[in-house]
């Protein structure tokens, strides 16, 4: 893939209080084309919406791609580029403290779309005037605003 081919995505959740109704949003760009995905859920946490939102923007790619993915999150950025990731699944979901790791669900979903595409992480300093940063954000904070959010029932704990 060249350059000019790279998918370009930004991303973002959002959590009114935290716990609380949140909502994610994903911003993809290859070339001139923008696409903007989003959505929200009620009881949820803001780690879980930065999360859906990575996860989502990979699950709307059509075919492998080389992906430069840009997010304020360093949970997520440092638990992919610091392979504590690894170190998870390699410790049977456990932390370093032996604790069992938060949102073991969304990890394992994100796990083969990371594994489906060739994806670079950065970071942005959130709410510092980053156009597509800010526009993610704002995109969130509606969706965790919506009245009527269905609920975040992680996979484990569905009937």
């Amino acid at each position: 893939m060249s350059a000019d081919e790279r998918v370009t995505i930004f991303t973002d959740g959002s959590c009114l209080g935290n716990p609380g109704p949140g909502g994610w949003c994903a911003l993809l760009r290859l070339g001139e084309t923008t696409r903007e995905l989003s959505g929200g859920m009620s009881a949820t946490t803001n780690n879980r919406m930065e999360l859906r939102a990575v996860i989502e923007a990979l699950s709307a790619l059509k075919r492998r791609c080389a992906v430069d993915l840009y997010t304020d999150s360093t949970y997520i950025k440092d638990a992919v580029t610091k392979n504590w990731l690894q170190g998870w699944r390699k410790n049977g979901w456990k932390t370093a403290a032996k604790k069992p790791v938060k949102n073991q669900d969304l990890w394992r979903a994100l796990i083969p779309l990371l594994a489906a595409h060739e994806v670079a992480f950065h970071w942005v300093r959130g709410h510092a005037g980053h156009p597509e940063n800010e526009r993610c954000d704002l995109l969130a904070r509606t969706q965790a605003a919506k009245p009527g959010l269905p609920p975040d029932i992680p996979e484990a704990e569905r009937c």
